[in-house]
């Protein structure tokens, strides 16, 4: 396994500003921005857009998707948001709920990830279990140690967003298997910044949006079914996922059958011209990068930034319950100040979740940004 030098150069970053925030909101590859402005500028010739071009960048989007995450193609659907594909596993999921049975969440988690399942249960009765902070910091042990009889949804993150801890899914998604409890995961916060194996962890749901460690636009996400839920009810009933779609001058011709897989799943209107291209152009990227070398290349970032952290007083978890490619710090008590506010004033960026400060690089990092930092807290903190 390797890892990357700065890859600085494929995005629009002065050099004054040094982003250590990409898990708010990343910043856009330069040919994911200019595959947008062509896409904008599509509408203009509305004459020169045929059927196909309804379809084409989705079906490459499922293919990208595959060859990085693994899953089969047929599995992956375009979705606009965290809180649709939640919904739409919450819409497949509710009839098999009773009154009585269990819908286990984590603290404190995105709010993406709780509100639909506070609706699902109103709706059939069920109960939602809240699985508390641990004091050690070991999610995966205090997830599984709620996992029993009477669960029927497990619906966690593959890190808690607020301070980058990891949520080993392995183990979690085998005892759900042996209590045939449904496994959704808002894999937003690690995927395509550290591996992650669909085969392995075999999610029934699993959720990315597509603005922060994607490198997508905001609108745009992915949503992955697992065989056992592709002939779900769809949260919409959009005419795009029908078999004769492609026939403009049939659709009159109501049918009543899906594209094959998860297609149902899509948003209707997947704004194939005005963010897709850019979702292509950054899974490209991805797919040529690989998710192993920009995981291990964070890591070293990451590093280097917990050690100066540490000799200032920060409290950090322990390295074994952090993910690579951000974590989050707790101040020095003597500390008083709004490090995040001061550290912006010097165009250094970060984020504060809870009583977190959130440290989440990307490639676009350098020496010099790096540096600027450490600077800058040895000034602030010490």
């Amino acid at each position: 396994m390797g890892s990357l030098t700065s890859q600085r150069h494929l995005f629009d970053i002065p050099e004054e500003v040094a982003y250590f925030n990409t898990a708010y909101y990343s910043p856009q590859l330069n040919e994911s921005r200019d595959r947008l402005h062509d896409g904008v500028n599509t509408k203009s010739h509305p004459w020169e857009r045929i059927p196909d071009n309804f379809f084409h960048d989705a079906e490459t989007i499922r293919q990208l998707s595959s060859d990085i995450f693994g899953g089969n193609s047929d599995g992956f659907a375009v979705i606009p948001a965290v809180s649709y594909g939640i919904s739409t596993a919450a819409r497949a999921i509710e009839p098999t709920l009773q009154p009585g049975d269990q819908i286990l969440v984590i603290a404190e988690e995105f709010p993406s990830n709780v509100l639909p399942w506070k609706r699902t249960a109103l709706e059939t009765g069920t109960a939602i279990i809240t699985v508390s902070e641990p004091i050690d910091g070991n999610w995966t042990q205090a997830i599984l140690d709620r996992i029993i009889n009477g669960v029927k949804v497990v619906a966690v993150s593959t890190c808690h967003w607020t301070n980058g801890l990891n949520i080993d899914l392995l183990p979690i998604g085998k005892a759900c298997r042996d209590i045939n409890a449904v496994l959704v995961v808002d894999a937003t916060q690690t995927f395509a910044a550290m591996p992650f194996s669909i085969e392995n962890v075999q999610p029934d749901f699993l959720i990315a949006a597509g603005y922060k460690w994607l490198l997508c636009s905001y609108g745009f996400g992915l949503l992955y079914v697992s065989e056992r839920w592709r002939n779900a009810r769809p949260l919409e009933e959009t005419w795009l996922a029908r078999d004769n779609a492609e026939n403009f001058s049939a659709l009159v011709k109501y049918s009543d059958t899906y594209m094959p897989g998860a297609r149902r799943f899509d948003v209707g209107e997947k704004c194939t011209a005005t963010i897709l291209p850019g979702a292509v152009a950054a899974l490209e990227q991805i797919k040529t990068w690989g998710v192993e070398e920009i995981s291990n290349s964070l890591s070293l970032i990451n590093k280097t930034i917990a050690v100066h952290l540490e000799s200032l007083g920060f409290e950090l978890p322990d390295e074994s319950q952090r993910c690579p490619h951000m974590f989050g710090a707790l101040l020095p008590k003597q500390y008083k100040g709004n490090l995040v506010s001061e550290l912006a004033r010097r165009n250094i960026y970060i984020s504060q979740r809870g009583n977190a400060l959130r440290f989440s690089p990307h490639l676009h990092v350098n020496d010099n940004d790096i540096n600027r930092l450490l600077e800058a807290l040895e000034e602030l903190v010490r």
